[in-house]
């Protein structure tokens, strides 16, 4: 699924911009510090946030709630609320993992109000590395050649047993299996220690590989 989410910009003082360097030009550091410029975000340099990013947010938004047809809607408000809050970040090394913060948090604040219980997302293709520990790949838009019953059957299984786990296990998963993030990364996502994320992902982990153990031998 691809979107362009739109805005209404604000009006603001016209300035030359001639001396600057072209936003597509820039690191995401030096976009986030143009941005916390002036009175509002630059323009253009959020513009190029969003393009960079948007991927981001859609992903994080798909694993945490795959079955909702108004994500594009929720991805929106995650820039919205970007746009609004974007000088309050004190470290633009940081603006990734704030991001993915402002878009756990939105999801979480949106399950809170629809009061009822669904599945937060799905996990594809997993393989047991020699360290024991789980790791997962995004499975294609349709089965290759080589899938077959057992293998469907143990996606399902793991579905299955992720939709089981408790929520802060499945949050943990997702930001580190899916999303690649650091446990630090998670850690200030999560708002917990990162001694409690390195609990939590072992753990879920743990549960994971009992409740597969069967296919994980086969």
């Amino acid at each position: 699924m691809s979107y362009s989410p739109s805005f209404s910009w604000p009006t603001v003082g016209a300035r030359s911009r001639q001396a600057q360097v072209q936003p597509e030009k820039l690191s995401n550091s030096d976009l986030v510090l143009r941005c916390q410029e002036g009175l509002r975000p630059d323009r253009a340099a959020f513009a190029e946030l969003l393009r960079r990013y948007q991927s981001h947010v859609e992903k994080i938004l798909y694993h945490l709630a795959p079955d909702w047809q108004d994500r594009a809607d929720l991805a929106q408000e995650v820039w919205i609320r970007v746009y609004r809050n974007i000088k309050r970040l004190n470290d633009p090394v940081k603006f990734r993992g704030w991001l993915s913060r402002i878009a756990t948090n939105l999801f979480y604040d949106e399950l809170r109000k629809r009061k009822r219980v669904r599945d937060p997302l799905s996990l594809d293709a997993p393989r047991t590395l020699d360290d024991g520990e789980m790791d997962w790949e995004i499975a294609a838009d349709e089965p290759g050649p080589d899938d077959d019953l057992t293998t469907r059957e143990f996606y399902d299984q793991l579905r299955d047993a992720i939709a089981d786990l408790p929520e802060v296990f499945r949050t943990t998963i997702v930001l580190r299996e899916i999303q690649g993030l650091a446990y630090e990364e998670i850690a200030e996502i999560t708002g917990v220690s990162l001694g409690t994320v390195k609990s939590r992902i072992a753990r879920a982990r743990q549960r994971l590989q009992m409740q597969l153990q069967t296919y994980l031998d086969s």
